[in-house]
């Protein structure tokens, strides 16, 4: 089984990101893509693996108990805000961390 991955794949998709890849950077993602491909393969040579069912969990006697919804006293924004540095109005100021 193919998945179809071709090194002018690896351009187009590059280019769509707007992220500029030298001829070794696109060598080197055909090149992981292929190790992908061939243990995706691996697990698809697997007898009847049609009949296996999905886990949900990697820990077979895996339990999970959901706790009650509690509405519980918090405390004043005034000592919430007391611990920020930059502070205006009821509102933090965080740095700019995108663009």
């Amino acid at each position: 089984m193919n998945s179809g991955f071709t090194p002018e794949k690896v351009d187009k998709l590059a280019d769509l990101l707007l992220i500029g890849l030298t001829e070794e950077e696109k060598q080197m993602v055909f090149d992981e893509f292929a190790v992908i491909d061939a243990n995706i393969n691996k697990i698809n040579e697997i007898d009847n693996i049609e009949s296996i069912k999905p886990m949900t969990h990697a820990l077979d006697d895996f339990e999970f108990s959901l706790r009650e919804d509690v509405v519980e006293e918090s405390i004043p924004i005034e000592i919430a805000l007391s611990n920020c540095d930059q502070i205006e109005d009821r509102e933090i100021e965080v740095p700019k961390v995108v663009g």
